[in-house]
Order: structure tokens, then sequence, then C-alpha cells
């Protein structure tokens, strides 16, 4: 790749090393970094007085940021990871689902090891991880990756199955046996069953209820699990009166006089480090048993977590895999910590841990217009090789990465709620359709989502538009990097849907009329990301009885 300063006259197909801001008709303009200067973007740029750039221009053999960064994660994703549209050389692997993040660390340094353009981040391995939580990602960090690199970091990441993947959660029923002894007040006992059901829901699993509670003693612990396993449960708890200090204690002395076995006793986890693992075995299976250490009394993450997350994932549990958890296995408080927690200073450190998750965008889309310029037909119904355009457009935007679909009616409101009928579609009707678009806006953000990171305005007579293209709109948006409003481009012409982030909600919902959000562009232009396509789509919406009989061509 060659990087550097280029004279303007020979800039055509370079990308932009660096964003440039000019004045175009007076109104400001920015030429983002990574943009591939077109002919339009050379004459503008000269005519705002730019006589050179600093751009970069591909070698042979180069592979463009985005084309490798998609290359690398489809070939480290494995079952349960989604990998989302790269967009500035970063491509991310998403959770399909709920569960523990697998992964092979010595082949991820490896990859990290070839070449320093080519990175992967991941999360720990065996990260419980929640659905649309980033689990990793893939970036190259010029604007272009050498190509012979790139093809060993994928050789290296298919070695020997997938690099990354996904064990999900799978329901799982536990029973709980609770010992005691005099003077013990039951308050700790049903505090520990509340604890023990959320730490389960947690992994779509639950108590079987109600708990067993019985005395301090191996014989009637033993009895007690026989009556457990009657009720058929995946896995059995057992929270002790006292805590497990030696494979002879009363609790291991029960589990063997009821026939299972000790696997491992102990772990280097603090807290958890009295942490019991064993099994009954029946005739059709063994049925794992967790002596608890005293700290699973308390919500607060230890030792216990990650063994119970483990089978419920049905990842094995041996004993060299717990004695292989020390290494960040120190979850104690430590000293620079205020004591007792802060809940303020609590919630900030859970947001700094807590994975990043992928943008939850929702997609607002509006079939609510007249079609006046059509005459008397709707165009929304129109049919286009057999489904109503409004429901093509909406199996479209189905059919992409958005987290939610919302369609706004109004002009003939219950054919098109027919015509979107067994689509995962909100419908909100718009009874002030006839006073503007801008109603139509207001009234499906309204009913967003409030977990929405930010909003696709979608026309409803756009039945060309392409999902990959919201995908890769979706994939641009980070707010953080100033890239809060995204626009569709192609051959340098800005198109729909234009994606919104939340915090111009409430400004789309004062404009009036059929303005749209122009004003809102023109007042925060550095907030906007101009996204190249290739989908001639985001050009086209059908305003006459011309354009569907075009379109109508187009399909055939």
């Amino acid at each position: 790749m060659r990087f550097g300063p280029v004279a303007l006259d020979d800039a055509g197909g370079a990308y932009l090393a660096h964003s440039v801001r000019v004045a175009t008709a007076g109104k400001p303009r920015i030429f983002k970094k990574g943009r591939r200067l077109g002919a339009d973007d050379i004459a503008a740029l000269r005519a705002a007085g730019i006589a050179q750039v600093i751009a970069a221009r591909l070698d042979p053999g180069d592979v463009h940021e985005d084309e490798a960064a998609r290359r690398l994660a489809e070939a480290c994703a494995g079952e349960g990871l989604a990998v989302t549209a790269p967009f500035t050389g970063r491509c991310n692997l998403v959770a399909e689902g709920r569960g523990l993040l697998l992964l092979d660390a010595a082949r991820v340094d490896r990859i990290n090891q070839l070449d320093e353009a080519i990175t992967i981040a991941t999360l720990p391995a065996f990260d419980a991880v929640e659905p649309r939580r980033m689990a990793a990602t893939v970036k190259i960090i010029p604007l272009a990756a050498d190509g012979a690199a790139l093809q060993r970091a994928i050789a290296i990441a298919g070695e020997g199955g997938a690099l990354a993947r996904l064990a999900r959660f799978v329901p799982t029923r536990a029973a709980l046996i609770q010992t005691r002894i005099d003077g013990m007040k039951e308050s700790i006992l049903d505090n520990t069953v509340a604890v023990t059901r959320d730490r389960l829901a947690a992994a779509d699993s639950s108590l079987i209820e109600p708990d067993l509670r019985c005395a301090h003693d191996a014989a009637a612990l033993a009895a007690a699990l026989d009556q457990a396993l009657a009720a058929g449960p995946d896995i059995v708890l057992i929270a002790g009166a006292s805590a497990i200090v030696d494979r002879r204690d009363t609790l291991p002395a029960a589990i063997e006089a009821a026939g299972g076995r000790i696997e491992h006793f102990g772990m280097p986890v603090d807290p958890g480090n009295l942490m019991l693992v064993g099994a009954l075995t029946r005739t059709d299976r063994d049925v794992p048993v967790l002596g608890l250490p005293g700290c699973a009394r308390s919500p607060k993450l230890n030792g216990f977590d990650w063994v119970l997350q483990r089978l419920i994932a049905r990842v094995p549990v041996r004993r060299t895999d717990i004695m292989a958890m020390g290494v960040g296995g120190l979850l104690k408080e430590i000293a620079s910590r205020p004591q007792p927690r802060d809940k303020a200073v609590e919630e900030s450190e859970a947001a700094v841990v807590k994975a990043p998750h992928a943008p939850r965008i929702a997609a607002v889309v509006l079939a609510a217009g007249q079609s006046r310029r059509m005459g008397a037909e709707n165009k929304l119904l129109a049919p286009l090789d057999g489904v109503a355009m409004v429901r093509r457009v909406a199996e479209t935007v189905c059919a992409s990465g958005v987290s939610e679909v919302v369609a706004v009616t109004g002009h003939e409101h219950a054919a098109v709620a027919d015509a979107l009928a067994g689509l995962p579609v909100k419908l909100v009707h718009n009874p002030d359709f006839a006073q503007g678009l801008s109603t139509s806006v207001r009234t499906g953000l309204g009913i967003v989502s409030a977990e929405a990171d930010g909003a696709l305005v979608q026309l409803g007579d756009m039945p060309d538009i392409r999902s990959d293209t919201l995908d890769r709109l979706i994939a641009a948006f980070n707010p953080a990097e100033g890239r809060a409003i995204c626009i569709p481009t192609f051959n340098g012409r800005r198109g729909n849907p234009v994606l919104w982030g939340r915090r111009f909600f409430d400004d789309l919902a004062q404009v009036r009329g059929d303005s749209g959000g122009r004003q809102i562009l023109a007042d925060y232009a550095e907030l906007i990301c101009e996204v190249g396509t290739d989908d001639p789509g985001i050009l086209m919406d059908v305003d006459t009885p011309e354009a569907l009989a075009a379109i109508r061509r187009r399909s055939a």
C-alpha cells in the first residue's frame, strides 16, 4: 500500500487517510477518513481550494480493510456467533443467544503475531454473554491488509474447528438441598433459595421447588439426595450449614453414602475456594452434584458461578479445568475499592466490565402516505411479483440486523396492516398522516423500545433497497467515533434510509410537515457519516405510475 501526499489531480480512486472539512455553497461538508475519492469528490475539493490530500493507494495483492476484516471474521466465527457488516476495517462477532464464549486463545495469539495490520480482540474465554453482545472484534489497522498475511491468518483461524463459538445455555432443572444446624435462621435458607433461583434464571434455567432441608449429618443428607433425584434434576446443589473443609467432611461423605463419587474438592478461585464437585451415578447417566461454598449464598460473582455456567452450557468440567481457573480467579474485594461497596461505584464498575453490545437499531417503516401522485392507486399496496410493495420493503427490513421493526400506517391503514400480516412488525396508526411525513416519523419513534440506540427511518415505497445495505449502515453507526447519523450514498449521491442516533429523536419529533430532518442534518454535519454502497435502490422511491412501471419491468 502506498501512503502519503497525493496531488488532487492524481487522487482519483485513492482512499483518504484523514478527514477533510470544506465549505460547499456556504455549507460545511466533511469527507471522512477512508472515503474512496470519485470525480465529484475531487471537483468539490478543488472548488474548496484543496490542492492535495493525504491518501492511500492499494497495491496488487492488498485487500481493502473492510473486505479483509469480513473474510477473517467469517473464518473465526463458529456456531452461535454472527458476523456484522464491516466498516472502517472493523467486523464484530456478536452472540446470537445467551451462553459461554469458547475460544482457542493460542490461535488468537498466533494471528495477532502475524502482522501488525491484522488484529483480533476477544472477551475472556468462558465469559457469559447475552444476546447481541460483542464477543470479539476483528480490526484491520491501516486502510488495507497484505493479502498473503491475511490468507495465513484465515488458515490459522480454520485449523481444528472454529476459533470462537458460543456454547448456548441449555435450560436446566436444579434441585437445591440445604442442611441446617440448631439456631440457624430460616431466613438465611429462604434467602439462599431466592439467590439460587435468580442465578439459574440468568442462565435460562430453573430451580425445582420447594428446596429440601435436612439436618447437617451424612445420613440425613444422603436420604435427601435420594429424594432430590426422584424429581429428575439435571444438577443437584447442596448448600451446607457449615463449610466443607475436607474430602471426608459431611457433604462429601453423604454423596458417597448415596452411591456417588467426589470428582474434585477446592478451586483456585477466591471467593469460591471451598467448592466441591461430585456426581451421582444412575443407570442412564451421571447427575452432577455441587457442594456450594458459603459465598454462593450471595449474588456476587464467585467460583460457583464459573462451574455452574459451564455445566448449564454442557461444557465438561474436569479436575484439570478447575485447577486451571487460578489466573483471573481473584474475585475478592481489593483495598482500593471502598468498603462497604458504594452503589454508584458498583454501577460504574459494572459499566466498565460489561461487554459492549452491537448497536440495537430499530427500523421505522413509513407506510401512512396518501400516494397523491399515483392517482387512485395506493402505491404501497401495488403488487410486485405478487407481493404488496410495502410488504416487500418490510421483508427486506426484517431480514437485516435491526432489533425491531415498527410500521406506521395511516391512509387505508386496515389494508396496509393486512399486507403486513404475519411479519414480526409492530403496527402503529398515525391519525394525523395527512399533515405530513414528519407526523409518521414522530409516531413511529414514539413506540421504539427504550433499549434501541437508534433507528433507521425507512420509506415504504423503496422496494429495491437491499438488507445488506441496512446492515452496512448499522455497522457504521458509532456515536463515540462521531458517526451518530448514517446516510447511504450511491456514486456520491445521498439516499435513504437514514439511521438516526437516539439523541436526535426529540429533535425529529419537533419537525413539522414533509421537510424530514434536513435542518437537523445541516446543524449536525460533523456527526454525519456517509456510507458508500453499490445499491442503487437507496435512490429509488416510487412516486408516479411511470416509476412503478419501471420497477415492475426490472422485476420481470
